[in-house]
């Protein structure tokens, strides 16, 4: 097959999806893994996919990638993000988690803790840390969305409202270089900004995919974070912003 061709396919399969691994395109096309590699790359060169550690997507403004697709995306610094994140979190903390996939994984970490008491929005936090005994989840009313889990709406900005905890963890689908954070949803960004507002320290945490990723709605500027966990260093504007308003930077 004619390289144009091919990646003119691996096009097609991204659009349909928004994310596709190199294993997937490797047995797909029957081809080495090398050369999806250099197809993902030289697309990449075209500014027609994003690559990301173990495939490439496609970046909307107003869609976001599907969640499962979501799931295996940049997976590998996700979990070194989020062991780093919970070193800061002591056993008997209260905390915020809200939805993403980075902050389930941040959940899974945090099976090591005891006593924690948790208000959350994201229905797979909530059912990972539910097999710690001493752990107390509280739940936030409002609508689910069923494609990930997650829990938005006014009902749920007024629930989060009811708490003041020691720790907000916040997941986020971009950020700016100009410091903004953006998201897909502004139900889901007006609940995490209710979060950001009750938490004694915002934890916010991010991969390096995210870093001039594009989404249509403003959440607030990593300059109110307290820490920033993320597993590669942000780029200069993003790294003098955090210095200026004494933000935290953990690179892992």
């Amino acid at each position: 097959m004619a390289q144009k061709h091919r990646q003119d396919l691996i096009m097609e399969l991204i659009e349909k999806t928004g994310f596709v691994t190199t294993e997937q395109l490797v047995e797909h096309f029957q081809v080495t893994p090398q050369t999806i590699r250099r197809d993902l790359n030289q697309l990449a060169r075209q500014s027609r996919v994003r690559r990301h550690h173990g495939g490439a997507g496609v970046d909307s403004s107003t869609v976001n990638t599907a969640y499962q697709a979501r799931k295996i995306m940049e997976l590998e610094a996700k979990e070194r993000i989020a062991q780093s994140l919970v070193r800061m979190i002591p056993d008997s903390a209260s905390l915020f988690i809200n939805i993403g996939t980075t902050t389930e994984t941040i959940a899974r970490a945090l099976l090591g803790h005891s006593n924690l008491k948790v208000v959350t929005n994201n229905l797979h936090v909530a059912s990972i840390l539910a097999s710690r005994e001493d752990c107390s989840i509280i739940i936030a009313g409002g609508e689910v969305r069923n494609r990930d889990g997650g829990i938005v709406g006014e009902a749920t900005r007024d629930f989060i409202n009811q708490f003041k905890m020691d720790f907000g963890i916040v997941g986020i689908s971009g950020i700016h270089m100009d410091g903004s954070l953006l998201d897909f949803d502004y139900r889901e960004v007006r609940v995490a900004q209710t979060i950001m507002a009750n938490s004694q320290q915002v934890l916010l945490a991010a991969d390096h995919s995210k870093f001039g990723r594009n989404a249509m709605v403003r959440l607030g500027s990593i300059t109110q974070a307290d820490h920033f966990f993320t597993d590669q260093a942000p780029p200069l504007e993003i790294r003098q912003l955090l210095d200026d308003n004494d933000v935290r930077l953990h690179v892992v």
